[in-house]
């Protein structure tokens, strides 16, 4: 990815993907590397006040969904992990901000019901007088 291509991605994928405000714990995110060249998506384990500075700066704990998974925590300003703002690690540009997974206007569906041994033995069991 060239130094703008990160930016031309992103807002290509905001047309696409449905993205949320704000970033908290069980959010799955996607993040995307200038260097070395990556699209992925990960589980937020985490998300802590950086008590040793004065704006807010949070840890975050994230597992990515790799092979085999990998756990960081990154030091991220509120701006970064809200894919307000493309930032630096080492030099390089990185994207960061959850994704919605379902739609909010979506009807919650219905629960199947469940069949357990039990019950489908009664099915096929008559009683014969």
């Amino acid at each position: 990815m060239e130094t703008n291509n990160i930016e031309k991605l992103v807002e290509e994928l905001r047309a696409i993907i449905p993205f949320k405000e704000g970033t908290e714990k069980g959010d799955i995110v996607l993040v995307i590397a200038q260097d070395p060249h990556l699209i992925l998506y990960g589980l937020v384990t985490s998300v802590e006040p950086d008590k040793t500075r004065k704006d807010e700066w949070w840890h975050v704990g994230v597992t990515f969904f790799t092979i085999p998974l990998q756990k960081v925590i990154w030091t991220l300003r509120t701006a970064q992990m809200t894919g307000r703002e493309i930032f630096t690690m080492g030099g390089e540009k990185r994207f960061f901000q959850a994704v919605v997974l379902v739609e909010p206007t979506q009807p919650p569906k219905e629960k199947m019901p469940v069949q357990t041994a039990r019950t489908s033995r009664k099915a096929m069991m008559k009683r014969i007088k």
